[in-house]
């Protein structure tokens, strides 16, 4: 068992190096002017995050986006939102900084005041729902689809779906063959992309899956959906996908 549980995460570590080395070419231009990559400056966090919470199969993949600004970009851990990291998932390791920072999108780490609310909410609710990180993980995992954030000269977050076609392209490229790989590691029945975005990008990489890909509504309270009870509305859209609580 531990001889099989070490290869799992040798191989997860092995994909994240690769979609590192994958990432590292790539060049986003104007009105892009600063990415950051958690993956990179955040690692020790992510690595203790894999090694306490991906040790096994899992059956179901919860997919995010990318990183939030004070998230997983200050954690390195997907919906990494600060509290949530340190005090329920129990992981508190060194987090660097980006190569070059953005003065309106600081990294300070565990430092951080700000509170990401679709990571609070997110983590919230699988803390309500399961009490223990060791019960929730034991059916769930969390990933995220791009492990970049993107800046723009102002301050303002750019999304993936929101660059050009170009740099679309190649991006999801590398990250879809990165979720590919998790997914043969991981075995999930269900793959479900929290937002339309991750659901979608889940189902053009996986084509030939043979489980469920679906998606929930996304906690971001720029979602007008997400503000009207979000944990009740999630929780029916995973009934409705078959997945009982």
């Amino acid at each position: 068992m531990t001889t099989k549980r070490n290869q799992l995460l040798d191989n997860l570590e092995n994909i994240t190096d690769d979609l590192l080395a994958d990432l590292r070419p790539l060049r986003f231009k104007t009105p892009v002017t600063h990415v950051y990559n958690p993956l990179v400056y955040a690692r020790p966090c992510y690595r203790v995050y894999l090694q306490r919470y991906a040790a096994h199969t899992r059956e179901i993949m919860l997919l995010g986006m990318n990183p939030g600004p004070w998230g997983m970009s200050q954690t390195g851990i997907p919906f990494g939102e600060i509290a949530a990291v340190r005090d329920w998932l129990n992981i508190q390791a060194p987090v660097g900084t980006p190569d070059r920072s953005h003065p309106k999108r600081p990294v300070t780490g565990f430092d951080c005041t700000r509170s990401e609310v679709s990571g609070r909410r997110l983590w919230g609710w699988a803390q309500k729902t399961f009490q223990t990180p060791a019960r929730f993980f034991s059916r769930f995992f969390v990933a995220n689809y791009c492990p970049l954030q993107f800046i723009e000269a102002g301050g303002r977050n750019r999304t993936p779906n929101q660059l050009p076609a170009g740099e679309r392209r190649l991006l999801f490229s590398a990250c879809d063959r990165a979720l590919r790989r998790t997914v043969a590691q991981l075995q999930p029945h269900y793959v479900i992309g929290v937002g339309k975005f991750a659901g979608q990008r889940a189902r053009e990489a996986l084509d030939g899956f043979s489980g469920t890909i679906g998606s929930i509504t996304h906690p971001s309270p720029a979602n007008p959906r997400a503000n009207r009870g979000w944990e009740a509305l999630v929780e029916k859209e995973l009934d409705d996908l078959g997945i009982r609580l």
